[in-house]
């Protein structure tokens, strides 16, 4: 069944969802957001099976320039630095 709820966007830029609403989310979930000119839509985003996963990845193929572990490491290390600021 298709519902219409009001909702307001807060000084800070924030959605006010009514407790209804709300109570539809699930903490830790991940959900899409898929906008169109006068259109907003919050999808839950499907999880992958690990079964899903491997099998997109073999679909992808082998990296035709793979990383090095130095190059690895070194990328590690910079996120690592930047989490610490």
């Amino acid at each position: 069944m298709q519902k219409t709820i009001t909702i307001n966007l807060t000084p800070e830029g924030d959605l006010q969802l009514p407790l209804e609403i709300r109570e539809q989310f699930s903490n830790g979930e991940q959900y899409l957001v898929i906008t169109s000119e006068n259109t907003i839509t919050f999808k839950k985003a499907t999880k992958l099976s690990w079964q899903e996963l491997r099998e997109k990845r073999q679909l992808l193929g082998s990296d035709p320039n793979p990383l090095t572990n130095e190059e690895i490491c070194e990328i590690v290390k910079e996120v690592r630095k930047e989490a610490a600021i």
